[in-house]
Parts: C-alpha cells; structure tokens; sequence
C-alpha cells in the first residue's frame, strides 16, 4: 500500500483547479493512519543513521494557504524523530535587519548542516508569493527571484543538501470550514484573526502566485510535490510516504560510512583495553 504526491516536473506547466485537493483512494483511513504509524518509526530510524553518517542535510519545505496543515504535518510526520537531529524554522514578517539583506539572507542562515534535518514552516517562496501578492516590491524585483532561489537550491544540492518541497493543496471551501472550526472552537481562538478572513479575498492571485513558483522552482533536485489537503490524514501520509522513499534511496551510502565508523571505534577501543592490561 503506497500513496503518492503528484511531482512537478522541471517542464509542466501546473495550473491548480485542475489537481484535486481530496483524493477518493482505495485506503482507508484506518489502515492510512496505521500505515503512518510505520512510515513515523521508519523515519526516525532513517534520522538516526543521516544523523551518525554525516553526509548529507535534509531541507523538508511546507508551503500552503492558511489552514492547510503546516503545523498539523510537522506534528504528524516528523513528531517521532529526534529533535536532537531535527529542528524547525518559521519565515514571517522579516526583522528590520532582516529587510537590511537580501531576501535570502535570513535562509540561508538556518539552512541545515550535514548530519542534520530541517523543516521550513512556510520559507523563501514567501517573497514570491505573499510579497507578490500584496504589491511590497515592484514586478521587477520579484519577478528575477525565481532564478536567485533556484540558484540558491542549487547551490544547496552540490553541497549535499536533500531538498523536499510540498505544497498542501487545500480547497477554498475546506479553508472555510477549517476557519469557522476555529472561531467554534474557544480554546483554539488564538489561531484566528480578522486578517485570516481578509486574505480569502486574494485567494485567485495567490492560486497564480503558487503556479509560477511551482512551475519556476522545481529542477530534479529541488522538486516540488503537490499534495491534496483537504484530509488531514492523507496529507500526511502522502509527505511521510515521499520523504521516506526518497531517504531511503541515501540509506546504503549512509549504513556503508557507519560499517566503518563501527570498525574503527571498535578497533580503538580493543587497543585502549589492551593498553589498560599492560
């Protein structure tokens, strides 16, 4: 049993109202759930030897409209791996120093060393997309952004970073519900504001800003999945299933080093014993 994403090649030409955001799958979500619960011990698992081999980084991106399960994924898909190999990054409104520099600056200061994962709750696309949007920089400026961060993933990749990117492709109705959910639910008001509400208004132009970034951006390795997430569990076994399968690919380099790494502090520790008898 395995779900899959849909991938976005280097030459499609995506146009969203055509990619659904719930998918009608012979899995239930019993056994998608039970499923997971594999996928989230393999992970760890997986962590651990990425972790101990030191060769390569991991950067998971999670792109989506409000509500569609940013939080809700990094709790539900990375909650098991360590935090000790794993941290999380949130990109909002930049720091005034921030703004000082270029608008990767702030990135690429938290982008992940080998050994080490990473999980971009929202990320650099921001200054094409919410940027864009609502006019902040003119046409031009971040119009020439798609190169500077496909040059910027590159540039990632040769230095051994595994790059995942998602979008949770959530409906414009099941935002509203999720939203209304919100405003019913007393102990969660908190994640509700007016603006919430006022950005449904953009919605159409930040479906175009999606598009471009997902047509622009997504080389071979940097690839951008699209996953439907208008069902919170699919969505998340679609990502788990992804970043598995494609970890799985490095596991034999990894297990390799680690072979030998065993070797050698095996061999010195029998020389400190034999240094201790004498």
């Amino acid at each position: 049993m395995t779900a899959t994403a849909h991938l976005v090649s280097p030459d499609s030409n995506v146009q969203l109202k055509h990619i659904p955001t719930r998918i009608e799958s012979d899995i239930t979500k019993e056994d998608g759930l039970a499923r997971l619960n594999l996928l989230k011990t393999e992970l760890d698992a997986i962590q651990e030897e990425l972790y101990a081999a030191g060769q390569h980084s991991v950067l998971i991106v999670l792109q989506g409209m409000d509500t569609s399960g940013k939080d809700g994924t990094v709790r539900a898909v990375f909650g098991d791996v360590s935090p000790a190999g794993c941290r999380v990054e949130y990109f909002k409104v930049p720091s005034a120093e921030e703004a000082a520099h270029d608008f990767l600056w702030r990135v690429h200061n938290v982008t992940p060393r080998k050994g080490m994962m990473a999980i971009f709750n929202r990320s650099h696309y921001e200054d094409v997309l919410v940027v864009r949007v609502h006019d902040m920089v003119k046409q031009a400026v971040w119009k020439k952004r798609y190169r500077l961060i496909n040059d910027f993933e590159h540039l990632l990749a040769e230095n051994d970073t595994i790059i995942l990117k998602f979008f949770l492709h959530i409906s414009f109705d099941e935002q509203e519900n999720r939203l209304l959910a919100r405003e019913e639910d007393i102990q969660k008001a908190w994640k509700i504001s007016p603006g919430d509400w006022e950005e449904r208004k953009y919605w159409d132009d930040y479906q175009a800003a999606y598009e471009d970034a997902l047509n622009q951006c997504s080389p071979k390795h940097a690839p951008w999945y699209i996953v439907p997430a208008d069902q919170k569990w699919y969505r998340n076994l679609l990502i788990a299933e992804t970043v598995v399968a494609t970890l799985n690919t490095y596991r034999q380099g990894w297990q390799k080093t680690l072979e030998l790494m065993n070797k050698t502090r095996l061999e010195a520790l029998a020389d400190y014993r034999a240094q201790q008898q004498t």
